[in-house]
Protein backbone atom coordinates (compact mmCIF):
# COMPACT_ATOMS: atom_id res chain seq x y z
CA UNK A 1 0.00 0.00 0.00
CA UNK A 2 2.75 2.11 0.46
CA UNK A 3 4.28 1.57 -2.85
CA UNK A 4 0.37 2.59 -3.93
CA UNK A 5 0.27 5.77 -2.53
CA UNK A 6 3.84 6.56 -3.66
CA UNK A 7 3.07 6.02 -7.20
CA UNK A 8 -0.19 7.85 -6.59
CA UNK A 9 1.69 10.76 -5.92
CA UNK A 10 3.74 10.82 -8.53
CA UNK A 11 0.63 10.23 -11.27
CA UNK A 12 -0.79 13.48 -9.51
CA UNK A 13 2.26 15.22 -10.09
CA UNK A 14 2.87 14.29 -13.85
CA UNK A 15 -0.81 14.29 -14.91
CA UNK A 16 -1.69 17.70 -13.08
CA UNK A 17 -4.95 16.34 -11.47
CA UNK A 18 -6.17 19.49 -9.83
CA UNK A 19 -9.40 21.52 -10.35
CA UNK A 20 -9.70 25.01 -10.44
CA UNK A 21 -12.16 27.35 -10.66
CA UNK A 22 -13.30 28.94 -14.01
CA UNK A 23 -12.84 32.65 -13.43
CA UNK A 24 -9.30 31.69 -12.76
CA UNK A 25 -8.80 28.54 -15.33
CA UNK A 26 -10.31 28.18 -18.51
CA UNK A 27 -9.66 24.39 -17.96
CA UNK A 28 -10.09 23.52 -14.35
CA UNK A 29 -13.46 24.12 -13.05
CA UNK A 30 -13.61 24.97 -9.17
CA UNK A 31 -17.15 24.63 -8.19
CA UNK A 32 -17.84 23.34 -4.61
CA UNK A 33 -18.87 19.65 -4.91
CA UNK A 34 -17.71 19.43 -8.46
CA UNK A 35 -16.50 15.39 -8.82
CA UNK A 36 -14.22 13.02 -10.95
CA UNK A 37 -13.71 9.90 -11.46
CA UNK A 38 -11.11 8.45 -13.14
CA UNK A 39 -10.27 4.60 -14.06
CA UNK A 40 -6.70 3.19 -14.50
CA UNK A 41 -6.05 1.11 -16.76
CA UNK A 42 -3.12 -1.89 -17.31
CA UNK A 43 -1.04 -1.84 -20.78
CA UNK A 44 -3.68 -4.23 -21.58
CA UNK A 45 -6.27 -2.40 -21.11
CA UNK A 46 -7.55 -4.27 -17.83
CA UNK A 47 -8.92 -2.16 -15.18
CA UNK A 48 -6.49 -1.32 -12.41
CA UNK A 49 -8.23 0.64 -9.96
CA UNK A 50 -9.83 4.26 -9.33
CA UNK A 51 -9.24 7.29 -8.35
CA UNK A 52 -12.08 10.17 -7.20
CA UNK A 53 -11.68 13.80 -6.89
CA UNK A 54 -14.21 16.07 -5.29
CA UNK A 55 -13.44 19.73 -5.02
CA UNK A 56 -15.04 21.08 -1.65
CA UNK A 57 -14.66 24.39 0.60
CA UNK A 58 -13.79 26.64 -2.03
CA UNK A 59 -12.57 30.30 -1.02
CA UNK A 60 -12.28 33.29 -3.57
CA UNK A 61 -10.89 36.79 -3.64
CA UNK A 62 -10.65 39.22 -6.72
CA UNK A 63 -7.58 37.55 -7.79
CA UNK A 64 -7.23 34.29 -5.74
CA UNK A 65 -9.44 31.43 -5.19
CA UNK A 66 -8.40 28.42 -2.95
CA UNK A 67 -9.70 25.27 -2.49
CA UNK A 68 -9.43 21.72 -0.89
CA UNK A 69 -9.55 18.70 -3.04
CA UNK A 70 -10.57 14.97 -1.62
CA UNK A 71 -8.99 12.33 -3.20
CA UNK A 72 -9.55 8.70 -2.74
CA UNK A 73 -7.34 6.01 -4.72
CA UNK A 74 -9.20 2.72 -4.56
CA UNK A 75 -6.26 -0.24 -5.94
CA UNK A 76 -7.34 -3.18 -8.18
CA UNK A 77 -7.70 -5.15 -5.11
CA UNK A 78 -10.17 -2.89 -3.01
CA UNK A 79 -7.49 -1.29 -0.88
CA UNK A 80 -8.64 2.49 -0.64
CA UNK A 81 -6.68 5.84 0.15
CA UNK A 82 -7.90 9.20 0.99
CA UNK A 83 -6.50 12.65 1.72
CA UNK A 84 -7.27 15.99 1.31
CA UNK A 85 -4.82 18.73 -0.14
CA UNK A 86 -5.08 22.17 -1.23
CA UNK A 87 -5.43 24.00 -4.53
CA UNK A 88 -4.39 27.62 -5.58
CA UNK A 89 -5.74 29.34 -8.75
CA UNK A 90 -4.01 33.09 -8.87
CA UNK A 91 -3.97 35.00 -12.04
CA UNK A 92 -4.10 32.34 -14.44
CA UNK A 93 -1.99 29.59 -13.21
CA UNK A 94 -3.33 26.60 -11.47
CA UNK A 95 -0.80 24.84 -8.19
CA UNK A 96 -1.01 22.20 -6.29
CA UNK A 97 0.63 22.79 -2.75
CA UNK A 98 2.39 19.12 -2.44
CA UNK A 99 3.29 19.77 1.41
CA UNK A 100 -0.55 19.47 2.36
CA UNK A 101 -0.34 15.91 0.18
CA UNK A 102 1.63 15.01 3.59
CA UNK A 103 -1.64 15.52 6.49
CA UNK A 104 -2.47 13.26 9.26
CA UNK A 105 -4.71 11.45 7.66
CA UNK A 106 -2.54 10.06 4.92
CA UNK A 107 0.21 9.22 7.18
CA UNK A 108 -2.23 7.56 9.26
CA UNK A 109 -2.72 5.08 6.26
CA UNK A 110 0.80 4.59 5.47
CA UNK A 111 1.61 3.39 9.18
CA UNK A 112 4.93 4.13 10.79
CA UNK A 113 5.98 6.47 8.24
CA UNK A 114 7.71 9.72 8.23
CA UNK A 115 7.19 12.49 4.64
CA UNK A 116 8.85 15.64 3.52
CA UNK A 117 7.65 16.80 0.22
CA UNK A 118 9.19 19.85 -1.52
CA UNK A 119 9.43 21.25 -4.74
CA UNK A 120 8.12 23.28 -7.47
CA UNK A 121 4.77 23.67 -8.58
CA UNK A 122 3.49 22.42 -11.92
CA UNK A 123 1.62 25.38 -13.95
CA UNK A 124 -0.96 25.12 -16.65
CA UNK A 125 -1.30 28.28 -18.75
CA UNK A 126 -5.34 29.55 -19.73
CA UNK A 127 -4.36 30.12 -23.05
CA UNK A 128 -2.84 26.96 -24.79
CA UNK A 129 -1.90 26.62 -28.44
CA UNK A 130 -0.55 24.07 -30.36
CA UNK A 131 3.60 23.95 -30.69
CA UNK A 132 3.45 25.85 -27.22
CA UNK A 133 6.16 24.81 -24.28
CA UNK A 134 5.04 24.75 -20.70
CA UNK A 135 7.58 25.12 -17.48
CA UNK A 136 9.10 22.12 -16.04
CA UNK A 137 8.70 21.07 -12.85
CA UNK A 138 10.22 18.79 -10.00
CA UNK A 139 8.81 17.13 -6.49
CA UNK A 140 11.24 15.45 -4.14
CA UNK A 141 9.42 12.63 -1.73
CA UNK A 142 11.15 12.16 1.50
CA UNK A 143 9.99 9.07 3.11
CA UNK A 144 11.49 7.66 6.54
CA UNK A 145 9.63 3.99 7.53
CA UNK A 146 10.12 1.94 10.75
CA UNK A 147 12.99 -0.32 10.70
CA UNK A 148 15.48 2.43 9.95
CA UNK A 149 14.66 2.30 5.93
CA UNK A 150 14.53 5.43 4.16
CA UNK A 151 13.23 5.86 0.98
CA UNK A 152 13.84 9.08 -1.53
CA UNK A 153 11.69 9.82 -4.67
CA UNK A 154 12.91 12.53 -7.08
CA UNK A 155 10.22 13.71 -10.06
CA UNK A 156 10.80 15.46 -12.96
CA UNK A 157 8.64 16.43 -15.78
CA UNK A 158 10.29 17.88 -18.52
CA UNK A 159 9.57 18.34 -22.22
CA UNK A 160 6.27 19.78 -21.42
CA UNK A 161 4.79 20.82 -25.05
CA UNK A 162 1.46 21.06 -26.49
CA UNK A 163 1.27 18.54 -29.72
CA UNK A 164 -2.05 18.72 -30.90
CA UNK A 165 -5.92 19.26 -30.84
CA UNK A 166 -8.47 16.57 -31.13
CA UNK A 167 -11.64 15.09 -30.56
CA UNK A 168 -11.56 12.41 -27.50
CA UNK A 169 -14.62 9.93 -26.53
CA UNK A 170 -14.61 7.92 -22.70
CA UNK A 171 -17.46 7.04 -20.78
CA UNK A 172 -17.96 9.92 -19.87
CA UNK A 173 -18.57 11.69 -23.00
CA UNK A 174 -16.79 13.25 -26.06
CA UNK A 175 -14.96 16.25 -25.87
CA UNK A 176 -12.68 18.61 -27.90
CA UNK A 177 -8.84 18.57 -26.31
CA UNK A 178 -5.48 19.44 -26.32
CA UNK A 179 -3.15 17.20 -26.58
CA UNK A 180 0.19 17.71 -24.39
CA UNK A 181 3.76 15.62 -24.08
CA UNK A 182 5.63 15.34 -21.40
CA UNK A 183 8.53 13.27 -19.98
CA UNK A 184 8.38 11.93 -16.38
CA UNK A 185 12.18 11.35 -15.09
CA UNK A 186 11.93 9.40 -11.62
CA UNK A 187 15.00 8.71 -9.47
CA UNK A 188 13.74 5.68 -6.75
CA UNK A 189 16.50 4.33 -4.76
CA UNK A 190 18.86 2.57 -7.51
CA UNK A 191 16.56 2.96 -9.63
CA UNK A 192 16.32 5.98 -12.83
CA UNK A 193 13.37 5.71 -14.90
CA UNK A 194 12.11 8.07 -17.82
CA UNK A 195 8.23 7.96 -19.10
CA UNK A 196 7.19 10.03 -21.73
CA UNK A 197 3.43 10.37 -21.30
CA UNK A 198 0.76 12.31 -23.04
CA UNK A 199 -2.71 13.79 -21.13
CA UNK A 200 -5.85 15.32 -23.35
CA UNK A 201 -7.25 18.23 -21.73
CA UNK A 202 -10.89 19.88 -22.22
CA UNK A 203 -11.75 23.45 -21.17
CA UNK A 204 -14.15 24.03 -18.58
CA UNK A 205 -13.84 19.49 -17.29
CA UNK A 206 -9.69 19.33 -16.98
CA UNK A 207 -7.93 16.22 -17.92
CA UNK A 208 -9.98 13.51 -19.79
CA UNK A 209 -7.22 10.87 -20.60
CA UNK A 210 -3.85 10.09 -20.01
CA UNK A 211 -1.28 7.58 -21.23
CA UNK A 212 2.28 6.64 -20.22
CA UNK A 213 4.97 4.84 -22.70
CA UNK A 214 7.89 3.32 -22.06
CA UNK A 215 11.37 4.40 -23.31
CA UNK A 216 10.53 2.61 -27.15
CA UNK A 217 6.76 4.44 -27.26
CA UNK A 218 4.88 1.40 -25.78
CA UNK A 219 1.73 1.88 -24.26
CA UNK A 220 2.18 0.95 -20.07
CA UNK A 221 -1.08 2.24 -18.93
CA UNK A 222 -3.64 4.65 -19.05
CA UNK A 223 -6.50 6.95 -16.84
CA UNK A 224 -9.53 7.64 -18.36
CA UNK A 225 -12.30 10.07 -16.92
CA UNK A 226 -15.29 7.54 -16.75
CA UNK A 227 -17.57 10.28 -14.37
CA UNK A 228 -18.40 13.34 -13.77
CA UNK A 229 -20.16 15.95 -12.22
CA UNK A 230 -20.39 19.55 -11.12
Amino acid sequence: MKKYIVLGLIALFAVHLSQAQSNCSSYYPLVDGANFQYTNYDKKGKEDGQITYKVTDVQSSSSTTNAIMMMEMTDKKGRAYTSDYEVTCEGDVIKIDFKSLMNEQMLSQMGDVEMDISGTDVELPNNLSVGQELPDANMEVKMKMGGGINMNTNIETLNRKVEKQESVTTPAGTFDCYVIYSETKTKMMMTNQNFPSRIWLAEGVGMIKQESYNKNGKLLGSMVLTQYSK
